[in-house]
């Protein structure tokens, strides 16, 4: 079985801030937009070396997108940042009409996403976004699981054209993707090769995905995990191919179950081999107060839960 190695804790929105600051030095028509919460999206850099192409709305996102899909009129690439709840679920219906309809080369960059946003709590988590942003049309979901795919994630989508979320999180997490790695919008990266179990992970829930891998090779079950990064265009061959060998499925977020990766595969399967499959994801809730670790612990979103998972679906091959 193929092991990775964590380089280092790192927080995957300092992957966007590293990323963001490399576009200002190549991509003269890239420019960025925050409300108010420059520090957190680490968007410090690039407003230090390119004033003049750094705009802070302040706290008026409903703006933020507007502004931004003007801007794209110009040929500027506008990058906009803010955390996740604000950046989709407060201003969805100028996303739905400035930029998706209009279809509009803005890249919505969010972070603090899932339930590790930890102490700041329930109004400040949300577990929905990527529902909310698949079902646009022509809107591209990406949501990274750490500092260098977060980094590769963001110099790609500039060169991408068209609407773009992007979903990243806030605390540290292992950092275990290769340094300057390619990224491919939209295409599956297989992790490990297995025989018996399909585990679909995305974000904070791929490095866990790994880590309960291992525990079930030293159990004698063969793991196949693949890291999706692109939710939307899903990589359905990607899917299909190793469920053929596996015959059942994991799938694994930090999201509500409802409208999340795991009912895209679902309809995958459902459309082209119905298969069984297990959900790791929250379930229909809202968050709360707490430490990333605690939550996660509390909603079933680490290895542990998806060890149970795998141990349910092996039963239904």
């Amino acid at each position: 079985m193929k092991t990775y190695t964590n380089t280092g804790n790192k927080d995957t929105r300092s992957g966007f801030g590293a990323g963001l600051t490399e576009l200002g030095k190549t991509n003269e028509n890239v420019v960025a937009l925050c409300a108010d919460l420059t520090g957190s999206l680490k968007m410090d850099e690039f407003k230090a070396n390119h004033p003049e192409r750094f705009f802070q709305v302040g706290i008026a996102e409903a703006n933020m997108i507007g502004i931004a899909a003007g801007m794209t009129i110009g040929g500027k690439i506008p990058f906009t940042g803010t955390f996740a709840n604000f950046s989709t679920g407060r201003v969805y219906d100028q996303i739905r009409q400035s930029v998706a309809y209009s279809d509009k080369n803005v890249k919505i960059c969010a972070s603090h996403a899932g339930v590790t946003l930890g102490e700041d709590g329930a109004t400040h988590q949300i577990l929905e976004d990527i529902g909310l942003m698949k079902m646009l049309p022509g809107m591209t979901v990406i949501n990274t699981c750490d500092f260098n795919q977060t980094k590769a994630a963001t110099l790609a989508i500039a060169k991408h054209h068209g609407p773009v979320y992007l979903r990243f999180g806030r605390p540290k997490v292992p950092n275990f993707t290769p340094e300057n790695g390619d990224f491919k919008i939209g295409k599956a990266v297989i992790l490990t090769e297995g025989s018996d179990v399909t585990i679909v992970a995305t974000g904070h829930l791929v490095w866990e995905a790994l880590e309960a891998a291992k525990v079930l090779n030293e159990n004698g079950i063969s793991a196949e995990v693949i890291n999706i990064h692109t939710i939307k265009p899903l990589d359905d061959q990607a899917i299909l191919d190793s469920v053929s060998k596996t015959g059942c499925i994991v799938t694994a977020e930090e999201h509500n179950y409802l409208g999340g990766l795991g009912e895209s595969v679902a309809r995958v399967l459902a459309k082209h081999k119905p298969t069984p499959q297990e959900f790791v994801a929250t379930n229909d809730t809202f968050g709360e107060s707490g430490t990333p670790s605690q939550l996660m612990e509390k909603y079933g979103l680490n290895n542990d839960a998806i060890l149970k998972a795998v141990k349910t679906v092996l039963k239904r091959k």
